[in-house]
């Protein structure tokens, strides 16, 4: 999670840039009306002299509040941009001088967190993908490798490797590409629930209160379609939809989510049901979905089935 810039009074850029114009012209105004006033009372050199003196600290102080309200905060915010761009994650600075820079500090930061969280990202996927695709490759240069002195029913059972071998690879790479659109930031909509529930191919669910989701029609209803194919994989014969004020709940009577899965049930990749053809994308596109318009999904425990909550 990205670091919460502390919110401190302070006064706004627009003040400060026009008390510093206004110190700038006030001060001989006031020194030039003073040394006509008071020029015959302390004499003219004594008069020049405590001039001197009041332009001086209104210069030190005009410049200690330059200092401290902008000079540093941008040199602060620099150097945590350049630590960053060497790949260091280090502290960022607790706050900054105006709202100005607080906002702007607070923009830096939330978008060194997310391009980390990327980098980090496309590093997993060049390692799972690297594996994943390593058993059906290896599968299929030893077919190939086999054919060339099988015969009759080796060489069928052969080209059977080499066919489902070459369909999982389309799955997973078919996957990937859905995983890596859905993560893309979309243009806001939203759909009733039951029309997008209406969509899902195969599958029945029972809707308890309806609403307005802030989903197109097309996404919400991807998400329902995988969320209630998990379900029905599990045993579960009743799925129930449920919209409360901005979350959205898909419960199941399924055999549930294994504890030890919890934590990594929405990570790319990961399956139990790999024998059987699965890929380990369907949740990890649903949550690149959900992200992708700004809600978030997480596993709620139950004594019986599932139950997902989506929340904007």
């Amino acid at each position: 999670m990205p670091r919460q810039v502390r919110r401190k009074w302070r006064p706004p850029l627009a003040l400060i840039v026009i008390g510093a114009m206004a110190g700038i012209v006030a001060v001989p105004v006031l020194g030039l009306t003073y040394f006509r006033v008071a020029g015959n009372v302390l004499g003219w050199a004594e008069t020049a002299w405590l001039i001197l003196w009041v332009a001086l600290a209104s210069a030190g102080i005009l410049g200690f509040l330059l200092w401290r309200l902008v000079l540093r905060p941008v040199t602060a915010l620099t150097a945590h941009a350049r630590d960053m761009k060497a790949g260091r994650a280090g502290k960022p600075p607790a706050h900054f001088g105006t709202p100005e820079f607080s906002e702007l500090g607070q923009s830096v930061i939330d978008m060194g967190a997310t391009l980390h969280s990327r980098a980090a990202t496309m590093r997993a996927y060049a390692d799972h993908v690297t594996h994943e695709m390593k058993s059906p490759l290896t599968a299929i240069a030893g077919a190939a490798e086999l054919l060339e002195d099988a015969t009759g029913e080796e060489r069928r059972a052969l080209v059977a490797t080499i066919a489902e071998s070459a369909a999982r690879m389309d799955r997973l790479l078919r996957d990937l590409r859905r995983h890596a659109a859905a993560g893309l930031a979309r243009e806001g909509g939203e759909v009733l629930l039951s029309v997008a529930a209406g969509q899902v191919r195969g599958a029945v669910a029972e809707l308890r209160r309806d609403g307005m989701v802030p989903m197109p029609q097309d996404d919400l209803a991807a998400v329902l379609e995988q969320l209630i194919q998990n379900a029905v994989s599990h045993g579960a014969d009743q799925v129930s939809l449920d919209w409360d004020g901005g979350k959205l709940s898909v419960a199941d009577n399924g055999s549930g989510v294994a504890p030890g899965d919890r934590d990594r049930m929405f990570d790319p990749f990961f399956t139990t049901t790999r024998a059987q053809g699965g890929t380990g994308m369907g949740l990890a596109i649903v949550r690149a979905l959900i992200g992708a318009h700004g809600g978030t999904i997480a596993h709620v425990p139950t004594q019986k089935g599932a139950v997902f909550e989506i929340s904007f």
